[in-house]
């Protein structure tokens, strides 16, 4: 670790486990980044009322609550990013957490390592401290959140509601598969109603229309066999 990597950025931590905890500010601390650590929802949610965090890294299960609560109080007040840390790989869980607008989640036990790289992959989408203008980039491809624009080669594209939506969370989970209950679930609000499974076959085939060189060998939007889609 180069303790340089933070660059001082603030981060809220929130576990119950005192052995993980005390691993965690250690690491943390030693890669640059200030951390805030908590042991309860009730520690978390009063340390949210009281300073501005870059990131929230959060143990579901608590004492006197869940993570998914402080999820939900962290958004309300600002888009920060927020990585769960979760006992079981459990699909549900998972999905839950990726529909409130969780970033990543990692799985107990994890390697230090890979949870810094976690931390890092996030915070580079959000542009680190910079929340004013969120762009995503994927090879010749730009989205702009802060105006709800896609951009390839510079060029605007213009997306219906719909299409935006879902490559707005494909994108946000850059080299992560997502199932295509985690995409309808993604843009079931935007929908207002019922989308159904070949729905989501039809927009992904429009966004390769409208994004890829070669949509029939797309390089974007990749298929993963049996399970969803990703990017990257």
């Amino acid at each position: 670790m180069n303790g340089k990597g933070g660059q001082g950025l603030k981060l809220l931590v929130v576990e119950d486990d005192q052995g993980i905890l005390a691993g965690l500010e250690y690491s943390l601390t030693e890669e640059g980044y200030e951390a805030a650590l908590c042991g309860t929802k009730a520690e978390a949610l009063e340390a949210l009322m009281k300073e501005r965090f870059d990131l929230c890294l959060l143990d579901l299960g608590l004492p006197d609550g869940s993570g998914y609560d402080i999820c939900r109080e962290a958004k309300k007040h600002s888009d920060i990013p927020v990585i769960f840390l979760t006992a079981c790989d459990d699909e549900v869980n998972v999905v839950m957490g990726l529909d409130m607008g969780a970033d990543d989640y990692i799985t107990k036990p994890f390697r230090i390592r890979e949870l810094l790289s976690r931390i890092r992959t996030v915070l580079r989408r959000y542009g680190n401290t910079s929340r004013e203008k969120q762009l995503y980039r994927y090879g010749d491809l730009t989205l702009s959140s802060a105006d709800a624009k896609v951009y390839k080669k510079g060029d605007e594209v213009f997306l219906t509601a719909l299409e935006y939506r879902l490559l707005l969370v494909l994108m946000n989970h850059e080299g992560q598969v997502l199932t295509r209950e985690q995409l309808l679930m993604g843009i079931w609000d935007i929908a207002g109603s019922y989308v159904n499974d070949n729905t989501l076959t039809v927009y992904i085939k429009r966004l390769r229309e409208k994004l890829e060189d070669d949509p029939a060998n797309p390089a974007i939007i990749k298929t993963v066999r049996g399970i969803g889609y990703k990017v990257g």
